[in-house]
């Protein structure tokens, strides 16, 4: 199941919107190559630290996990270890596809560059997977809410659609979103701009990820707390 969910409907993703921009005469194609490249890591970062957190529920292993004495922030930064590991792969597995099968050529002094964005930009996704794991601990459906927020992400970051475009609503729920700033650091930097130059893009991309993990932990240790008193977290 890994090669078709994680490396073939990205790939499939990249394809279609690059050649339906290129033929529409939208954007360049540079803008669609980046953007879906970039924003391509939730399907690892969302889907799977989601699951990673809420399946705890649904496997029936989260009462042992709340009664043990584990640290709390350890057992998250630890899940999310390899979730961030594969979301670097699959975005790393979608430029590779950009430069093969689309034409993609950054100059070769943005690969760095490009690295550390896609870096900050998968960690700030698995923050916001960690929140929609913490919700799933309540929630009866979490697997909805992880569909539901990846394809909005597809939508309000300006992966498609310039920011500037979309209606100023769609717009400012966008710039609170992870891969917004990423995305557009990342378009900065292959078009040949220097890393300085998008450094601000790239600290508001991070501190929107803290943001969503502190969050998380909040809520997982007030779900928690609730759990003691009533048992809502073993209940369906």
């Amino acid at each position: 199941m890994y090669i078709p969910t994680m490396l073939g409907s990205p790939l499939f993703q990249l394809i279609f919107f690059t050649k339906l921009g290129q033929f529409a005469h939208a954007e360049s194609r540079d803008f669609y190559i980046v953007g879906n490249s970039v924003q391509v890591c939730a399907m690892s970062s969302v889907y799977a630290m989601t699951m990673a957190v809420a399946n705890e529920r649904w496997f029936g292993t989260l009462g042992p996990l709340l009664a043990s004495p584990a640290n709390r922030a350890a057992v998250f930064l630890g899940r999310a270890v390899p979730v961030l590991a594969n979301g670097l792969l699959v975005s790393a597995f979608a430029f590779g596809a950009g430069v093969v099968l689309l034409g993609f050529r950054p100059g070769l002094g943005s690969a760095p560059a490009l690295a550390l964005i896609v870096l900050v930009t998968v960690t700030s996704c698995t923050c916001f997977g960690m929140l929609l794991g913490s919700i799933g601990l309540r929630a009866k459906d979490f697997f909805f809410a992880a569909n539901l927020a990846y394809f909005l992400m597809l939508l309000f970051c300006g992966v498609n659609v310039p920011l500037d475009s979309l209606p100023g609503w769609m717009s400012g729920i966008g710039r609170c979103l992870p891969l917004t700033h990423g995305i557009a650091a990342a378009r900065e930097v292959a078009s040949g701009q220097s890393l300085p130059s998008v450094s601000g893009l790239v600290w508001t991309e991070l501190e929107i990820g803290a943001v969503y993990a502190a969050a998380a932990y909040l809520l997982f240790r007030l779900l928690e707390r609730e759990s003691r008193r009533t048992a809502v977290l073993d209940a369906y």
